[in-house]
């Protein structure tokens, strides 16, 4: 839809740019990438440029939700304080399978940061405990992170891997409709459709089916039933 470069006003002007038919948006902020994610100083502002592809591409790229074939990726919020807080009192009923020795954070708070974490479209357990070790600590507050020396600690990778492959689906299940419920959108149309789980064999040797039900506005998951 729409081409985007940035230039270094310390050594060009986008002249070529310019002669090319790109606008010119204005200056960056000055920040940039790094391993833990941005630069906490600003270095060097650039120049931004783009070009639309399609003659369309504004009023496409300005909708609040971009049509298909232009939207990709998986469905995903942006968590508000609030849900934040609310989030570990949907998962406190659960019964925790794990042994008491050793039990370094509750329960709820895993399952309320997993739960964040998808719903901010992180797929996978490194994905989640990623996105868990980037939280600050207003954020970790909210999730009841438990404190140590004054910090606030999130869970890691292989509790996360462990809690959520021991928990009982059923008892998660009930606990997300609740969370739907209460915050999500609502949704005029309903899709189902059923999946197979990739290595997933019961007893009997058979692969397992899952059925789910997803709002097609929304594409929140509303139900699963083996």
């Amino acid at each position: 839809m729409l081409l985007e470069t940035f230039v270094d006003p310390q050594r060009f002007q986008g002249t070529v740019y310019r002669a090319a038919n790109w606008s010119y948006l204005g200056d960056s902020r000055g920040f940039r990438r790094t391993p833990q994610g941005y630069s906490d100083a600003v270095l060097s502002p650039k120049k931004v440029f783009v070009r639309p592809l399609q003659t369309d591409a504004r009023t496409v790229l300005s909708q609040p939700v971009l049509r298909s074939p232009y939207r990709q990726g998986v469905p995903k919020i942006m968590l508000s304080a609030q849900q934040m807080r609310s989030l570990p009192d949907f998962f406190i009923d659960i019964p925790d399978p794990r042994r008491a020795q050793g039990r370094r954070h509750a329960l709820c708070t895993v399952l309320a940061i997993a739960g964040g974490a998808i719903l901010g479209g992180m797929r996978g357990y490194k994905a989640i405990s990623d996105w868990a070790q980037s939280l600050g600590p207003k954020a970790r507050e909210r999730f009841r992170c438990r404190r140590e020396n004054g910090r606030s600690l999130v869970p890691s990778e292989s509790i996360i891997r462990d809690v959520l492959v021991r928990v009982e689906p059923a008892h998660l299940d009930r606990a997300l409709k609740r969370w739907n419920a209460a915050y999500a959108e609502n949704d005029t149309t309903l899709a189902i459709d059923g999946k197979p789980m990739c290595n997933a064999i019961d007893a009997q040797g058979h692969q397992l089916h899952v059925m789910s039900v997803i709002g097609h506005h929304t594409k929140n998951c509303y139900t699963q039933k083996r």
